[in-house]
């Protein structure tokens, strides 16, 4: 329908891991696509880089690409590579098209795993997404509670009732080694929590995750002040969040 309106679509591929090996976006009807290589590609994330978010778009937009653009060059006995003007090219974007090191990780592990290991990935994140959901759906509220994908989306109402919210739950998280998930989204869950283990954590490590989450649910009853009040193991404990929005301190300082 966009399409015949003489629009363009645009497809959000902030996390393709549940997609990768088995969907071609170009195949939905997308003409143009970010993907978030932190999220699917292994790269590093955090701390404001380094980042690098790859667009892909269809033979329609290909002209219009920024430059220059990487092309195969043919002769010479190896492969052989140049630069190249897309004919009606935007130009040079200022900041180039962002971390190179970051596209080369990316580049190297699709590369390493192959079309198999591409597909792979996609079955062990469903995969992992729906063992945490499977475990823990008596334990936290499941607003939606059929099949997911990669993501198993939770809500800490049933915790809030007893006095700990969601935030608290991630805060508690912390104090047992595991970084806390997205918390507060998607909107329209109440109290969200937003589990994504992706394909690469093991069963072993799922099952003590699932673990901690039953024993923070448990301290919210038995000693509620453990979850209130954590972390309590972390180097700096509860922050004001609104004035570390406002006035971050990004350089660490050893203490005395």
């Amino acid at each position: 329908m966009v399409h015949q309106a003489g629009g363009l679509v645009y497809g959000d591929g902030a996390n393709m891991n549940a997609l990768l090996g088995r969907v071609k976006l170009g195949d939905l009807g997308f003409d143009v696509i970010h993907l978030n290589l932190h999220k699917t590609f292994s790269t590093p994330h955090g701390g404001g880089g380094p980042g690098s978010g790859p667009v892909c778009v269809a033979p329609l937009l290909q002209p219009f690409l920024p430059t220059p653009v990487v092309i195969e060059a043919n002769g010479g006995p190896g492969p052989s590579f140049g630069l190249s003007a897309p004919e009606k090219s935007i130009g040079k974007m200022s900041g180039f098209h962002g971390n190179f090191g970051v596209l080369v990780r990316a580049y190297t592990y699709i590369r390493t795993l192959g079309a198999a290991g591409i597909k792979s990935i996609s079955s062990n994140a469903v995969l992992n997404a729906n063992y945490l959901m499977e475990a823990l759906k008596d334990t936290y509220y499941l607003p939606y509670g059929r099949t997911c994908m990669h993501e198993a989306v939770f809500s800490a109402d049933w915790q809030k009732e007893r006095g700990a919210s969601g935030l608290e739950v991630a805060k508690r998280l912390l104090d047992y080694g595991f970084h806390a998930p997205t918390m507060y989204f998607p909107l329209i869950v109440h109290e969200a929590l937003m589990i994504e283990p992706t394909e690469s954590e093991t069963r072993e490590t799922l099952d003590a995750f699932i673990q901690a989450l039953k024993d923070i649910d448990r301290e919210v009853t038995d000693t509620p002040e453990l979850v209130t009040h954590a972390p309590h193991t972390t180097p700096v404990s509860r922050l004001d969040e609104a004035l570390a929005a406002r006035r971050p301190d990004l350089k660490w300082r050893p203490a005395g």
